[in-house]
């Protein structure tokens, strides 16, 4: 990954309400095509110039080719609050996040995503590498919107749940644990969806913890058809069982690790 900086140039009067607007407008609309991650983005004023600092998967993140119809609107709508297009400054490499994939089109890819990560959950299945969302055609609406919200949700049910501190603890697990659940469901949707557009096999990682022991574990059937899906050695040490018929990879149960 890589932190760029953007500064956005008044070419006129303007208020600091229509610059916050027109920038958070833009901010969002790029972090919803994968373009930025994370989503806090301070807006700094210096004279004329407002600075943006943010995290962008490549280099080239905010190259216009990427650009989904709602970042395109939203450049043009920066003229309103007396903005320039913003010029773009690579500060360098972030030191604290992932190498986006090289393979943008692998044998297969996995949604998989913890509380800890801001990077893309799509993520190449031969090396784990996360595949920047605009890298594959929009999955709803013209952007990756809907997957990004997905994953904000399993990533506040992720952080709940390995807190441990509340009632909520069990309802969160539910979501990322059981096929049942609404975040299982939505999140497996959308792996059909990204299969879909994208013509690769995709796959759904479901969040596994607890049970009654090592045994019963290793011969924990798919959650969705009943089928035998243990694996004889785990996928990058995280992904102990694979079912290719429901494109489901779990892990075993981190207790019995």
């Amino acid at each position: 990954m890589y932190v760029v900086e953007m500064s956005f140039e008044c070419f006129d009067n303007t208020t600091i309400s229509a610059v916050d607007q027109a920038i958070n407008g833009l901010m969002d609309a790029l972090r919803y095509n994968g373009q930025v991650l994370g989503r806090e983005f301070p807006i700094v004023m210096d004279e004329a110039i407002f600075r943006v600092r943010a995290v962008c998967p490549e280099v080239d993140s905010l190259h216009a080719q990427f650009n989904s119809d709602s970042v395109k609107a939203c450049l043009n709508r920066l003229s309103n609050a007396s903005l320039l297009a913003p010029k773009v400054k690579v500060l360098g490499r972030d030191l604290n996040s992932e190498a986006a994939a090289e393979n943008f089109a692998p044998s297969w890819q996995v949604i998989y995503t913890t509380f800890v990560h801001t990077c893309s959950p799509l993520r190449c299945g031969e090396t784990l590498m996360p595949i920047p969302l605009y890298r594959v055609p929009p999955v709803l609406n013209g952007d990756h919107k809907s997957i990004v919200k997905w994953q904000t949700e399993w990533q506040a049910c992720d952080e709940v749940q390995m807190a441990g501190g509340c009632k909520a603890e069990h309802a969160t697990l539910h979501e990322i644990k059981d096929a049942d659940s609404d975040l299982f469901r939505r999140g497996w949707d959308l792996r059909g969806r990204i299969e879909y557009i994208t013509k690769i096999p995709t796959y759904y990682y479901q969040y596994q913890v607890g049970g009654k022991s090592l045994a019963d574990e290793q011969k924990r059937p798919c959650p969705k058809c009943g089928g035998d899906w243990a694996l004889d050695e785990p996928i990058h040490d995280l992904f102990h069982f694979k079912c290719d018929a429901c494109r489901i990879v779990s892990n075993l149960s981190w207790d019995f690790q």
